[in-house]
């Protein structure tokens, strides 16, 4: 039998926090915009919230960036740039990834494919630029 949840404004000013930001934040920027609404706050307790709304599908693990688990709160499936230099991840929404794609490893492999996940690694724009004007 499951858990029931209780009402926590602390859980629901995280999953808000989490819905209103596209800066695909670490549990200790989490942290330390809820410390000061919540002095009691705890970083366990936004571990714990994140690992159940991970858990739950209301939340998507974008991936480990410079030894820190990333999150977003937009769930449907979407493409994302992740900066090797400055740890930035990026929503490229202009980026249409085709139908076919997701279908190919249920025709390739006949698995069922739920979600998936395409994300680019590389240097971002402003990155690049701050490169080019270091260089002679």
């Amino acid at each position: 039998m499951e858990k029931a949840k209780r009402y926590s404004a602390k859980r629901e000013a995280l999953l808000q926090l989490m819905r209103e930001t596209d800066v695909h934040p670490t549990a200790e920027w989490v942290y330390q915009q809820l410390k000061p609404q919540f002095p009691d706050l705890s970083l366990g307790t936004v571990y714990r919230n994140l690992a159940a709304f991970r858990q739950d599908g209301t939340l998507v693990s974008v991936g480990v960036v410079n030894g820190q688990e990333r999150f977003d709160a937009a769930t449907f499936p979407h493409t994302h740039f992740i900066c090797s230099r400055c740890g930035q991840v990026h929503d490229m929404h202009s980026l249409v990834v085709p139908d076919e794609l997701a279908e190919a490893p249920v025709k390739s492999e006949g698995v069922q494919v739920d979600s998936y996940q395409l994300t680019f690694k590389g240097i971002c724009k402003e990155c690049l630029e701050k490169i080019k004007n270091i260089e002679p």
